[in-house]
């Protein structure tokens, strides 16, 4: 997996493309961590439209950053979900817990 990132007017965005298993969501959680405390922002968004493959390792990733964006009195989002990673996501219902956002529209 891939992790690439922007910041803008204090949101950062996280793209994250490739397969999010085992392995890679530990390396992710770090990076993703890292560039949270690093830019603070006020709003995260993390695009998945490039992820092709995501088991229950995921929703460790996305709990994990909706956590540290709580801690520091932020908010976040999951956009763009591909088909197979939405099948993991509801399966956990997660959505009760991160706003998961078809397409791109977030409600500010």
């Amino acid at each position: 997996m891939k992790i690439s990132t922007s910041m803008s007017d204090g949101r950062l965005r996280l793209y994250l493309s490739g397969e999010l298993d085992h392995h890679a969501a530990k390396d992710g959680i770090q990076i993703i961590r890292r560039e949270i405390d690093r830019n603070l922002p006020r709003d995260c968004v993390m695009d998945l439209r490039e992820l092709t493959f995501m088991d229950s390792s995921g929703i460790a990733v996305l709990l994990g950053t909706h956590k540290q964006m709580r801690e520091i009195g932020g908010r976040f989002w999951a956009v763009n979900v591909q088909k197979q990673p939405m099948k993991v996501l509801n399966a956990s219902g997660i959505y009760r817990i991160v706003e998961i956002v078809e397409g791109e529209e977030i409600g500010i």
